[in-house]
């Protein structure tokens, strides 16, 4: 069986996540700049292996205090922990995916599981094979060192614990 490399083209993807903020409204911020790839041995991804990362200080909320709040060493360290990764795993069950695998951030590694959504293969008008996914889930930033919190005078949170992840992934197929 052969396998297929794919990468990540960043024109058509991005990268977000989303935390409340006084548990009454939510952030939403972005990574700039990530790159990724597959390797796959099957047109539906069943079973392909994935690798990514992305830079911390391209971390942008569209406020740039809260950005830099956000990789000094209160949260990401951007410094000491320049890029958060992940290596995992696609599988297909009962025709739902999931992406599992080990996430890295600040040094820690945890597994986590993330749904899929596979949007199918394509040819674009330019002779390029392409694949395109939704991928969501949740983690709990403590659990990979970001700590930091505050509690307003009328004792709510600042910052959740939960974090919302949302990627738009489009892969190229390499020659």
């Amino acid at each position: 069986m052969s396998t297929t490399k794919w990468t990540i083209d960043p024109t058509h993807s991005e990268v977000s996540f989303k935390v409340k903020h006084l548990v009454i409204s939510t952030v939403t911020g972005f990574f700039r700049s990530f790159e990724g790839s597959a390797e796959s041995t099957s047109d539906d991804f069943d079973g392909a292996s994935v690798s990514f990362s992305a830079a911390i200080d391209s971390i942008d909320t569209n406020q740039t205090d809260r950005d830099n709040h956000l990789k000094s060493a209160d949260f990401f360290d951007a410094e000491n922990h320049p890029k958060l990764s992940f290596e995992g795993k696609v599988s297909k069950e009962s025709g739902d995916y999931k992406l599992v695998g080990e996430l890295e951030m600040r040094g820690t590694k945890k597994q986590v599981e993330l749904d899929v959504d596979f949007g199918g293969v394509v040819a674009d008008p330019y002779g390029q094979t392409k694949a395109g996914f939704e991928i969501e889930g949740k983690i709990n930033r403590k659990e990979f060192g970001l700590a930091w919190s505050a509690v307003t005078e009328a004792g709510s949170v600042v910052v959740s614990d939960q974090v919302r992840l949302h990627l738009n992934i489009q892969l190229v197929k390499q020659a």
